[in-house]
């Protein structure tokens, strides 16, 4: 009988592994939205430099240039995003140049922002049923529901976006995990927490369902102080927003914001006793950018529209199926940069996440599965 349970806890579970198989106890997975791997890999695009209908902040546009505008990628990126290739390139591993033969890609048709969320936390595309960016509640499970409804687990995820979206997207009501999202004031205990309530009530957000991404990655951080966790999503939503304003500027200050923000975030993870040396960082995007000239970055997306001649068709912005990923944590070797080798894709960033935790990700569809997990991110391969 004792047997027979065992087994049986072990199917609910979805438990594969030891503990001590891995040194992973909490993983933080963060999104960076729309964030293209041409910034991540090459820095900024100078091709926007000096162009008056791409810039927003004109008075200050020489420094900027001065900041970011180095002679070669590597010293551009460096400048542009220094946590990632100050640390991440030497301790962790970064995905997605496709300059040098790595690739890393979205497998659902829209290429926009609910569907490759909902890939990234169930593991596969449900083109069928996630089809908008609309307020609807997602009808599959995350890993972050997943996770939450293991006993060992409970009350030990959460989840924080920038946009307002993510209630739905992560389902909070039928999942019992909290998501604090959009503009809403967090429940967390702390002087900080209050003055960031505070603030965010006073300090208007250029956009009206995107927060600006210090109110997020300040109430994640307040999550994670007052408890240890085991799974927290941080979803960062600046970069698109500015870029679909068109303004480059403020797309590429933003991605060094969010670098910023990681930064100090894992500086604070390794200096407490709770997380340091035993914590994994997942960093991805839900999306690319169009690529292919300077207007077509503004865009991306599958959507069906009319011509001017009334004919009928769908747009389509090359290289907004192009993404990146990085992971750096106690069971990811320090590969740094990796060149070639098999495409990863979102839908592979769910099943590695559990299996850094010890656990064999089960998706919740009747037929799609989920993706592998990225072998080469947990040392075996």
């Amino acid at each position: 009988m004792r047997i027979i349970l065992a087994s049986l806890l072990c199917m609910f579970a979805g438990i594969a592994a030891e503990a001590s198989e891995t040194k992973t106890e909490t993983v933080i997975l963060i999104t960076i939205d729309g964030l293209r791997w041409q910034e991540v890999f090459r820095g900024a695009d100078q091709a926007f430099f000096d162009q008056e209908g791409y810039i927003a902040y004109k008075k200050t546009h020489d420094a900027f240039k001065a900041a970011y505008g180095l002679e070669t990628p590597e010293g551009s990126r460096s400048a542009l995003m220094p946590f990632f290739w100050g640390t991440i390139a030497k301790e962790g591993q970064l995905y997605g140049n496709r300059d040098k033969g790595s690739v890393g890609q979205l497998t659902n048709i829209y290429h926009f922002s609910y569907p490759g969320y909902s890939e990234i936390l169930t593991g596969f595309a449900d083109d069928a049923r996630i089809t908008s960016n609309d307020k609807f509640l997602n009808p599959n499970q995350t890993i972050l529901e997943w996770l939450n409804a293991m006993p060992e687990n409970a009350g030990k995820v959460a989840a924080f976006g920038s946009w307002d979206v993510f209630p739905y997207i992560i389902n909070e009501e039928r999942s019992g995990v909290p998501v604090n999202a959009g503009f809403e004031a967090y429940d967390g205990q702390g002087t900080n927490v209050s003055i960031l309530n505070e603030l965010q009530e006073k300090i208007p957000s250029p956009w009206d369902t995107v927060r600006l991404d210090a109110f997020t990655m300040g109430f994640a951080r307040a999550a994670l102080n007052e408890q240890k966790m085991k799974f927290v999503y941080i979803s960062l939503g600046e970069t698109d927003d500015f870029a679909h304003d068109g303004h480059y500027d403020q797309y590429a200050q933003a991605a060094h914001r969010s670098d910023a923000a990681i930064a100090e975030l894992w500086a604070w993870l390794e200096s407490d006793r709770r997380y340091a040396g035993k914590t994994t960082l997942l960093i991805t995007t839900d999306h690319g950018r169009g690529s292919d000239s300077l207007e077509a970055w503004k865009y991306h997306g599958r959507f069906p529209y009319t011509r001017e001649d009334g004919t009928k068709t769908v747009s389509d912005f090359k290289g907004d199926d192009a993404i990146w990923m990085a992971a750096m944590g106690p069971d990811t070797p320090a590969l740094g940069e990796v060149l070639g080798g098999e495409t990863v894709m979102l839908t592979q960033v769910a099943a590695t996440a559990a299996k850094l935790l010890g656990y064999d990700y089960e998706g919740s569809h009747e037929t799609l599965r989920p993706g592998a997990p990225v072998l080469r991110m947990l040392g075996e391969e």
